[in-house]
């Protein structure tokens, strides 16, 4: 069975694949909400919870990694995929963006904390001199490239703006610069990309952070050794 499966005592936490260690720049965690263990007041969140790998994950190119704890390993994964590994039981916690849950849609993830990094806005962002409340008062068709369709097709259908979407994984800035799209969906941090490429923010969607996510099942079989482990990144937080 895989690292983690129901049947096995040991504990498995999975997390996202980049910089996940040294925490990461406020940019780069808001293009990849979640992406992993980000410092708390200087220490990573990991450590503060107790847990410290004993390979660095930075050099290790091994994806499974034992820890100081016998019965803890983590799972090295893209930020994307963590909610499946928890879901489907190869790891029984993880750490993922609530952008990257809200697109999966958290079946069978209990999702009890929220970790408080890699803070940022889900936002509707235009190119410089487009009147987007003009055109959406007059009820025109927009063209809308995100990375994140569910919540921009929710979003848009909430407000009864029609649109188009179009599905990107990255370089969202591009599309209305290239004229594929009028607007896209995407994570908004400083805003510095943004005014780089001649794109405003102009409607706040969301806010989103990281959340510590537990499979639902193994809560209930392995609540002895989980429910210590939540307690500590809980502890972690309120630090």
């Amino acid at each position: 069975p895989l690292p983690g499966h129901l049947g096995r005592r040991s504990v498995t936490g999975v997390v996202p694949l980049a910089d996940w260690w040294a925490g990461h720049a406020a940019d780069r965690s808001a293009k990849e909400s979640g992406d992993g263990f980000a410092a708390v007041r200087g220490r990573p969140l990991l450590a503060a919870a107790g847990i410290v790998p004993t390979e660095n994950p930075e050099t290790s190119r091994k994806l499974i990694i034992e820890t100081n704890k016998p019965d803890v390993r983590v799972v090295i994964v893209r930020a994307t995929d963590v909610p499946t590994y928890v879901q489907y039981g190869a790891a029984d916690l993880g750490v993922a963006g609530k952008d990257v849950l809200i697109e999966h849609g958290g079946e069978g993830l209990y999702a009890p904390l929220d970790l408080k990094i890699a803070k940022c806005r889900m936002m509707v962002a235009i190119p410089e001199g487009f009147d987007y409340a003009s055109a959406v008062r007059q009820g025109n068709r927009l063209k809308v490239a995100s990375k994140y369709t569910k919540t921009a097709r929710e979003h848009f259908a909430a407000k009864g703006v029609h649109i188009d979407l179009i599905k990107l994984y990255g370089s969202m800035e591009l599309a209305p610069l290239a004229g594929l799209a009028d607007a896209i969906v995407d994570l908004v941090s400083t805003g510095g990309t943004l005014k780089a490429n001649k794109l405003v923010a102009c409607e706040h969607i969301m806010d989103i952070s990281s959340r510590l996510v537990v499979n639902q099942a193994s809560l209930k079989v392995k609540r002895e050794t989980l429910q210590p482990i939540i307690d500590a990144f809980a502890q972690a937080v309120e630090k």
